[in-house]
């Protein structure tokens, strides 16, 4: 019996079996007739194809087969400038993740999300003295709200990506070859050759997982802020796909949804141009957490271990969706706290801020209490990112911060509210959540005793105290009744 063209044993199927070896092994390749008897050995069950093997070569397609070389190839490659972490994979990984139901944003969404930030931009102009952005507005599908974050995304994650790209590499590379088949062992060429792969590997899939989590985001978000940061930069963004499924089951029409959401993301630009300083601390907090990272290497080792060398899938299964960060503890723990806190802050003035704003609207008491639940849950994407990096984006004390800032506009006034947002010395404590009616007469307290001080300084500074406490000289610098 001969055989088929292509198939197993044929020239021509050899040639191509041992160029897709050459592509991955290089000059370590095995022979193509070694192989076949290493996986035939390894048993032929239901299914298996000529001789025993798994599968039956002369089935593969070549235009198939070379796209998954290149594939293959992008997965266990990083470029230069990625680094440990593949995050050329991240962006592609995330762009599929997002690509699913993601049309195009025509011209009459973007004329509909337009107007509805043209529109939040006047209403807000009569809730805070916080002026406006100046910035046009923009209607992003998915993957353009993936373009535009991953930057960012990429910044808030790399000190925690590359120890975990790091610690998955090393405990693969030390308990991969243990689980190679027996059949397999003596192919010693081929082994050789996964271990560039095996360097590799943690940064390629901590990049696809993370551009997995990134992709969920983008099927989530609803506008460029949502999560809280401006992930995208100073612009001014919605996701009209996002809102529109957003709005499902709601029975709110659409306009009103539009405007609603459109004035949370005009508020929350607001206090980020506006305050430069506030970016600043939200990122310096987490990178002050993430500085601090450290990897639990029995986790991944056990994940290792659970590893099938016979199928691929399992290598990506075996890490997703645990959490190999252990609990923050000491300076980890209060920049997190930090970053919940401003967090709680910045949701809790867009709360209140907007409430006002949106009086028109008949729907906006619902749509509140929506958002606020939405925000204190979080949603699938948002466990998955925080499992994925040790970061929980939501804001535990929403509503004790948004009490907090209705009471100080009570009591002070819309004028002083807002100043508070121009220092970062100005800004409530947890204290101040815990009892809000005290947070203006601890804040005069403050500003008492640092006048004192500086009064203090001012007079040492010039010369105003001598040892025993009475001023000397006339204030001059020169002392009277003395001969120079």
């Amino acid at each position: 019996m001969t055989n088929p063209p292509n198939g197993p044993g044929s020239p021509d199927g050899d040639d191509a079996l041992s160029e897709m070896l050459r592509r991955m092994f290089g000059a370590n390749a095995p022979d193509p007739e070694e192989l076949r008897r290493a996986l035939g050995g390894m048993g032929g069950g239901t299914g298996a194809g000529p001789g025993g093997l798994p599968f039956d070569p002369s089935q593969l397609d070549p235009a198939m087969m070379s796209q998954m070389m290149q594939q293959f190839q992008a997965m266990m490659q990083s470029s230069p400038e990625d680094g440990p972490v593949n995050w050329t994979l991240a962006r592609q990984s995330a762009r599929q993740a997002a690509a699913g139901q993601d049309p195009t944003v025509g011209t009459f969404a973007r004329r509909e999300i337009d107007e509805a930030l043209r529109l939040a931009e006047l209403w807000l102009d009569g809730a805070t003295e916080i002026e406006a952005t100046g910035l046009l507005g923009k209607a992003w599908s998915r993957a353009e709200w993936v373009e535009a974050s991953m930057d960012t995304w990429q910044r808030l994650t790399e000190p925690v990506a590359v120890s975990m790209s790091e610690a998955m590499s090393r405990a693969l590379k030390d308990q991969l070859p243990g689980q190679v088949p027996e059949e397999m062992q003596g192919m010693q060429g081929m082994l050789e050759g996964l271990q560039p792969m095996l360097q590799n590997m943690g940064g390629t899939m901590f990049g696809l997982q993370l551009g997995q989590a990134v992709g969920a985001l983008a099927q989530e978000v609803l506008s460029g802020t949502d999560s809280g940061f401006p992930v995208a930069g100073h612009q001014l963004a919605m996701v009209p796909v996002n809102i529109e499924e957003f709005g499902d089951g709601l029975e709110v029409p659409d306009d009103q949804i539009r405007i609603y959401l459109a004035l949370r993301e005009v508020a929350r630009m607001r206090l980020f141009v506006h305050s430069p300083w506030l970016e600043r601390d939200l990122y310096a907090a987490i990178e002050q957490y993430a500085a601090g990272v450290h990897i639990d290497m029995s986790k991944i080792e056990d994940a290792a271990r659970a590893i099938d060398p016979s199928d691929p899938e399992s290598m990506q299964e075996a890490f997703a969706g645990a959490s190999f960060i252990p609990e923050p503890t000491g300076p980890q723990k209060a920049a997190l706290e930090r970053l919940e806190l401003t967090l709680a802050l910045i949701e809790g003035w867009v709360d209140v801020v907007v409430t006002e704003a949106a009086q028109p609207l008949d729907a906006a008491n619902a749509l509140r209490e929506t958002i606020n639940r939405r925000r204190a849950t979080g949603g699938p994407a948002e466990h998955a990112f925080g499992t994925l990096v040790g970061l929980d984006l939501r804001p535990r004390r929403l509503r004790e911060a948004a009490t907090l800032w209705e009471k100080i506009g009570e009591s002070q006034g819309r004028e002083y509210r807002d100043a508070i947002w121009r220092h970062p010395d100005l800004q409530p404590t947890p204290e101040d959540l815990d009892d809000p009616d005290g947070y203006v007469g601890r804040r005069q307290a403050r500003e008492q005793e640092s006048a004192g001080l500086d009064d203090e300084l001012r007079k040492l500074l010039d010369g105003g105290f001598d040892g025993g406490g009475e001023q000397k000289g006339d204030g001059t610098g020169e002392d009277k009744g003395e001969d120079k």
